[in-house]
């Protein structure tokens, strides 16, 4: 158990102020159940429990869900009980009118959080019943600062002779954790542009996918993409993970290209990101970037795949 994880999510005050103010939003005192699944050391019910809810149930498979039980002794919550199991293994749940799940990851639905809620929505939540987070918008804009591929390159130099462009290639063909600056980004990140967005208060699919393209008044040189997201927890209420909002534990995912795409002044690039998620198979996302000229004719494609990333 890695409880080195769990101090950075509770120091991480941005999203705990977050949600403890979309938690105060929904609950009634004496009178609001709620469910807190995938709930770590219990923090979210917890808060749950201090604002007065007349029942937490609280969701968690990990080893992680034993110190969640101490904790709750230690701060002598009597209206919580925990449930060592994963929420969708629950026989019979006892339904509730609000539910809380924070399992989301630098790329958002990496802890599958949309088949979760899939499963919650339909057995645990009462008739009019409220999820947080409600919804979940993700972005893209194209990295226009050369150190995010340059890092990546150095395949490149290895030299005495030899060659390592394929391993390169498989470097390319990853996703990394990033922080971004604003100058890092296409306009300074005014060109960002959201590629997918779902609400849970509905089925969802767990593959996602979208396109977004942007037009070059100038000479530009595109190094990748840089994706984010922005969970509305209830109304009013967001955390973001852009590189222009308070910074979190989350951080930026990188996605590069796998050569540096310059484009001329009328030029466009596209782009369509797709996803895939599973608790059998874990994530995988794809991403094509496609230059066209100014009389829509493609000049220049990339495709990129995560799966081609992994050692055989």
């Amino acid at each position: 158990m890695r409880i080195e994880y769990h101090r950075t999510l509770l120091a991480d005050r941005v999203r705990n102020a977050a949600f403890h103010a979309a938690l105060s939003r929904v609950i009634v005192k004496g009178e609001t159940t709620v469910a807190d699944i995938g709930a770590g050391t219990g923090f979210l019910g917890f808060l749950a429990a201090k604002l007065g809810a007349k029942r937490v149930d609280l969701y968690e498979a990990a080893d992680v869900a034993g110190v969640a039980r101490k904790l709750l002794r230690h701060n002598r919550l009597s209206n919580c009980r925990i449930a060592e199991v994963h929420s969708t293994d629950v026989a019979a749940p006892d339904p509730v009118d609000a539910i809380v799940c924070e399992t989301l990851g630098n790329y958002p639905f990496e802890e599958n959080i949309v088949e979760t809620l899939n499963d919650a929505r339909e057995r645990f939540l009462n008739p009019r019943g409220i999820i947080i987070p409600r919804a979940v918008e993700q972005f893209v804009c194209p990295v226009v600062s050369e150190r995010f591929y340059r890092e990546l390159a150095a395949w490149d130099g290895v030299g005495y002779g030899l060659d390592f462009a394929p391993a390169k290639t498989m470097s390319l063909n990853n996703i990394y954790v990033r922080t971004f600056e604003a100058a890092d980004l296409l306009d300074n990140a005014a060109e960002a542009r959201a590629w997918d967005k779902l609400a849970f208060d509905r089925r969802n699919k767990t593959t996602r996918s979208g396109e977004a393209s942007w037009s070059a008044g100038k000479r530009t040189t595109i190094y990748g993409l840089a994706l984010w997201w922005t969970a509305e927890l209830v109304a009013d209420v967001a955390i973001s993970t852009s590189p222009l909002d308070p910074k979190t534990h989350w951080e930026q995912l990188y996605l590069p290209v796998l050569t540096p795409i310059t484009m001329e002044a009328g030029q466009t690039v596209a782009t369509r990101l797709r996803s895939a998620t599973s608790y059998e198979r874990g994530t995988n996302l794809t991403w094509t970037l496609t230059v066209s000229d100014a009389a829509g004719r493609q000049v220049a494609r990339q495709a990129l795949d995560l799966e081609k990333g992994f050692l055989p």
